[in-house]
């Protein structure tokens, strides 16, 4: 059959129309692939989940599986793409874990020398983001890795390459990505926080801020002000700077009397609160239009140490340390409205509406986020895994996983 010059450019169209569906599928996928992080999307303990249950039964929620051997560690999981990411130590190494969402060990890697001077093993949460991962020992090494095959793609030392200086009980910074930058906090005099480009690890800025060491916070992004803002713990301040060419816009005072303030940052439309433990309390600051001038709002004695805090509605919940009760305040006034010492303190999450309290005595509640009292809708006692409770509680499509030490637990939530 003879071709018209129709039929050729018919056929090139079609050409040109398969090849621009391919494309778009490509980007689509990219697009949609999944990015996890320390504390959630936001970084502010808040879980994006629905339908999950308002009351436990009396034996708790359903284990659907638990994994034993990740070694020493406090680490969070990242969960992107049904893939669960976990770090533990084994003999002074560090290793990543990749499990599926069946408790199935998938790949096991040793990326380098872990903590091993005090409270021994891993501590910053693995950073997923699009086809690679991150990872932060205790002694200050950060690794960028291939998520397919899990290549290293290249490292940085935070002492050698950036004047950093570790610290009391390691490096437990979770590093933060925004676009193509990553912002990390050696804490040196130079190079007080830095950027770099997330594919190389070549240094976008640097900033000597103040000078001072880091103290084991995860540095929170602000992007709706005229100009975007990291703000993050640095010995005893609360420090911003500008994201984009890291000039530091604004300090105030957060001593703790230990060093140590871990807890990210909540922001909201223009407010900004934090609290740190040893009884400095909780802060709310309000930022001005362009991010430059934090104004002191209002105060409170909530002081939790690694524990952080969540927002729901018009309230803020959290636990003490000096001060040994579970808090809800009132962000718009600071007010307390209940403080209540039924289970022990420890960190805190939340999702649809429910509180998810882990305390360091190893009790696992579900809370009602009501501003009315600390009202238990279920509690369960963790006995699996060892050392101390302090690994943050995730969720990911209607299951809770909890790391104890050795020990990962999936509970069924939904």
């Amino acid at each position: 059959m003879k071709k018209t010059k129709c039929d050729s450019g018919f056929l090139v169209l079609i050409q040109i129309s398969l090849s621009s569906i391919v494309c778009f599928f490509l980007f689509a996928t990219a697009q949609a692939q999944e990015n996890a992080q320390w504390r959630g999307a936001s970084r502010d303990g808040y879980y994006n989940e629905s339908g999950l249950l308002k009351q436990w039964p009396e034996e708790g929620p359903e284990m659907f599986w638990n994994y034993n051997g990740l070694g020493e560690g406090y680490t969070s999981v990242s969960v992107a793409d049904d893939k669960i990411y976990v770090t533990g130590m084994i003999d002074s190494i560090g290793y990543l874990y990749i499990l599926n969402t069946k408790g199935e060990l998938l790949k096991k890697k040793a990326y380098g020398p872990e903590w091993n001077v005090n409270y021994n093993g891993s501590r910053s949460t693995v950073c997923v983001n699009g086809k690679k991962l991150y990872i932060f020992s205790g002694r200050g090494v950060l690794y960028a890795l291939d998520a397919e095959n899990l290549h290293t793609l290249w490292t940085k030392d935070i002492q050698k390459d950036f004047d950093g200086h570790n610290l009391t009980f390691g490096m437990a910074e979770s590093p933060l990505i925004v676009g193509e930058a990553l912002y990390l906090t050696p804490g040196g005099e130079k190079f007080n926080m830095v950027s770099l480009n997330k594919h190389t690890g070549e240094l976008l800025w640097s900033s000597t801020g103040i000078g001072k060491p880091s103290t084991y916070c995860s540095p929170q992004y602000i992007g709706d002000l005229k100009i975007p803002v990291v703000v993050t713990a640095i010995d005893s301040n609360l420090v911003a700077f500008n994201a984009e060419m890291g000039d530091m816009l604004w300090k105030v005072d957060q001593k703790n009397p230990y060093g140590h303030s871990p807890n990210t940052p909540i922001y909201e439309k223009n407010l900004l609160f934090s609290v740190s433990g040893g009884g400095v309390g909780a802060v709310q600051y309000r930022l001005n239009p362009d991010g430059t001038i934090a104004e002191k709002v209002w105060t409170n004695e909530m002081d939790s140490k690694h524990g952080a805090a969540v927002k729901v509605g018009d309230y803020v919940y959290g636990s003490g340390e000096k001060n040994r009760y579970w808090y809800c305040i009132d962000w718009r006034t600071g007010k307390t409205m209940y403080k209540d010492n039924s289970i022990g303190v420890g960190n805190i999450i939340a999702a649809d509406g429910m509180l998810y309290c882990y305390s360091d005595r190893g009790e696992l509640a579900l809370v009602e986020a009501t501003p009315e009292k600390f009202n238990i809708k279920g509690k369960i006692k963790i006995t699996l895994g060892t050392n101390q409770h302090w690994a943050h509680p995730v969720i990911y499509k209607g299951m809770l996983y909890l790391r104890h030490g050795d020990a990962l637990m999936a509970y069924k939530i939904q």
